[in-house]
């Protein structure tokens, strides 16, 4: 594969001003949502502005956030908050060993009274569902959010049944070696559009956060500033974002990277590159451009595709981190202009 040069920017015909009055417009409609649900969240989440333009990332590319931290960070407060903002149902789901795909998905119930089953909707139908501590339940019940998260559905005694949109799985997830852990398998990893990490908050940060919660709790006073429905069209917006061939070669030059690297077992698959390709995208959305470039692939590389991929062992008891790989991919792969 070899890279061509970026297609230089057409001279814009008179008669089309009334298009592009309209076009900036929609950009400024556009800044002006997201950047109210930017400061909604950051009311809420101090000192976390990366992990939330992340989130909302994920959010607009229509794919799924798995947040893995330390417990008590603020991964269920985030989940949370970003529900309230954009005025969608919010559902939590606890898991727990004894949890049951059922219990997830939704199952019928036999009436005695008619003889009939009556099919009772599960947690997943809702807008922004919290997969609290998912590596807490068994990889049986895990698999029961594979098909919502990549179809929008659920198929139960085979009848299909579409999940509301916007439809996002934010998941929680311990470290793997605290106590009672299960690791997510490689299938369900590669559902998640990105990995977030909120880490401890600054001093004085974590100050505000103290002296916030004195007299009220500030999620309980948040406030919708956008609905599901602008939301919906927002992620229409992204994907009309242009990705020139260069950009799509240059991704596919890091994808193909991690499909050769001797000391991965398990390279980026298909399913991971359409998720960079559509996360750029929002990036690019988000940064206020109707085009991407290669800087939105190189920024969002090692969030999206380092949990995708998996270590030999050798590399694993070795210290390597499947962010370093990608990271040394980055710095040896030419950047197109």
């Amino acid at each position: 594969m070899t890279f061509s040069t970026l297609a230089s920017e057409k001279p814009i015909p008179t008669d089309t001003t009334a298009e592009v009055n309209e076009s900036e417009n929609n950009d400024g409609a556009f800044t002006d949502q997201i950047q109210s649900l930017e400061r909604n969240l950051s009311s809420v989440i101090k000192g976390k502005p990366q992990a939330i333009r992340l989130l909302l990332t994920a959010l607009l590319s229509g794919g799924h956030a798995l947040l893995e931290d330390v417990p008590g960070t603020g991964k269920t407060t985030l989940a949370k908050a970003l529900a309230r903002s954009i005025d969608g149902e919010f559902r939590r789901i606890q898991f727990t060993p004894d949890l049951l795909p059922a219990d997830v998905t939704g199952s019928s119930f036999y009436n005695p009274q008619d003889g009939s089953f009556t099919y009772r909707e599960g947690p997943v139908f809702t807008n922004v569902l919290l997969a609290d501590e998912i590596n807490r339940t068994s990889p049986r019940t895990q698999s029961a959010l594979l098909e919502t998260m990549s179809e929008g559905q659920v198929t139960v005694e085979g009848e299909r049944r579409a999940l509301p949109r916007p439809f996002l799985v934010l998941a929680t997830q311990n470290p793997s070696d605290y106590a009672g852990t299960y690791p997510l398998p490689e299938a369900q990893l590669d559902r998640f559009a990105v990995r977030v990490t909120l880490g401890y908050p600054e001093i004085e940060d974590e100050f505000d956060i103290l002296t916030a919660r004195n007299d009220s709790d500030p999620l309980e006073e948040l406030r919708p500033v956008l609905t599901t429905r602008e939301i919906v069209a927002l992620q229409e917006q992204v994907k009309g974002v242009r990705v020139d061939r260069a950009v799509t070669e240059y991704l596919l030059r890091v994808i193909e990277s991690t499909r050769q690297d001797a000391r991965l077992r398990l390279g980026v698959s298909p399913r991971g590159s359409l998720m960079l390709y559509r996360m750029a995208q929002a990036r690019a959305r988000l940064e206020n451009r109707s085009f991407a470039l290669p800087e939105d692939v190189r920024a969002l590389a090692v969030p999206v595709l380092a949990h995708r991929v998996q270590l030999d062992a050798k590399s694993r008891y070795g210290g390597l981190s499947a962010s370093q790989i990608i990271e040394e991919a980055l710095e040896k792969i030419a950047v197109p202009r």
